[in-house]
């Protein structure tokens, strides 16, 4: 069984795309494809597919790479296997054996199985996408089951670490070359963790989104599109205050409002290290990461009795059975909650 690799299907940044932004060139894609592992056609079709992801369906940028790449991995798999170009007529001829070949041959490379749940729904995506515009139908696909995968409860840190991990975030910067970033990484982890941002939310802001007294809430377009509305506390917005004051770098209404210490915007991998260097120095475990402070922001307010509807609302989370996965995480206090409440306890 030959092994998966990628294909020279372009990519989005061959297509001139920002990771936020698919706008598809197909006549270049059609180019790029000629004397390839794929048809001029096919690339054209799959440049539409990744438009349509980013526009009609406004996926995250992550989520359009991520399914790019496993497309990719897709059709470099079926070309090894062929010996020849690969193009719509081909896919038209597909059978479930080939779909489950391709996922045998991904996991014999060590993928795991939330990898491979998520490259079988980029392929049922592309799949449905070539249906509905009318160039092929074949729904093998569909019939090749998802693994299963073990359940993943998330790991928040416990209320005196979280609020060590903030404070420790100032000294981190202080100590370093460019002292200033102590007061961006404290503004930044709070937003995390007192607001339950995401990473990529909380970099995404710009300087006139600041949240300055008076005003005291974020308006915050998440995954899928989805708004909500994130307070934010007073000891984050003073917090924000204080890093305004010492940025060296001026900072424009529609430009970033962390940024780093060349003055773009403020790189996710930057928050990921200073969390890193923090396990160190705090012995925190590895499963201490910027979005566990997001996980501990949920954890905590339902400690404290917050309502599971209210808490969705403040995550974001389309549906209730996703914030339900931090009822577990406080599976003790919901038993003694119980022994207390019950009549027969």
């Amino acid at each position: 069984m030959p092994a998966v690799k990628a294909s020279p299907l372009p990519t989005a940044s061959a297509c001139g795309c920002g990771p936020f932004e698919m706008q598809a060139r197909q006549g270049e894609l059609a180019r790029e494809g000629e004397g390839r592992d794929v048809s001029n056609d096919l690339a054209e079709a799959v440049a539409g597919w990744l438009t349509y992801l980013g526009g009609e369906r406004r996926y995250a940028g992550n989520t359009i790479e991520a399914y790019e790449r496993d497309a990719r991995q897709f059709l470099g798999f079926l070309a090894g296997s062929w010996r020849h170009t690969v193009s719509l007529a081909g896919l038209n001829s597909l059978t479930p054996l080939d779909f489950r070949d391709f996922m045998a041959a991904r996991r014999d490379d060590g993928t795991g199985s939330r990898s491979l749940a998520r490259t079988l729904s980029a392929l049922r995506s592309l799949f449905r996408y070539l249906e509905r515009t009318g160039v092929l139908q074949n729904r093998s696909v569909l019939s090749v089951a998802l693994p299963k995968l073990p359940p993943r409860l998330p790991k928040p840190l416990t209320e005196d670490k979280a609020r060590h991990v903030v404070d420790e975030a100032t000294l981190d910067g202080e100590l370093s070359q460019h002292p200033w970033t102590g007061a961006r990484n404290q503004a930044v982890l709070l937003l995390l963790y007192g607001s339950g941002l995401r990473i990529s939310e909380a970099l995404g802001l710009n300087r006139k989104d600041a949240p300055l007294p008076p005003r005291d809430v974020l308006r915050i377009v998440g995954k899928g599109g989805k708004e909500r509305l994130a307070p934010v506390l007073p000891i984050a917005q003073a917090a924000i205050s204080d890093y305004l004051e010492k940025c060296p770098h001026p900072l424009e209404p529609q430009g970033p409002l962390f940024a780093g210490v060349k003055g773009g915007r403020l790189n996710p991998r930057i928050v990921q290290l200073l969390i890193a260097r923090l396990r160190g120095n705090l012995g925190l475990p590895h499963t201490a990461t910027p979005h566990a402070l997001r996980h501990s922001f949920a954890t905590h307010l339902l400690s404290r009795g917050a309502d599971l509807r209210v808490i969705q609302e403040l995550l974001g989370h389309a549906s209730l059975s996703t914030t339900q996965t931090y009822t577990a995480v406080d599976r003790e206090r919901l038993f003694q909650a119980y022994s207390k409440a019950h009549p027969r306890a």
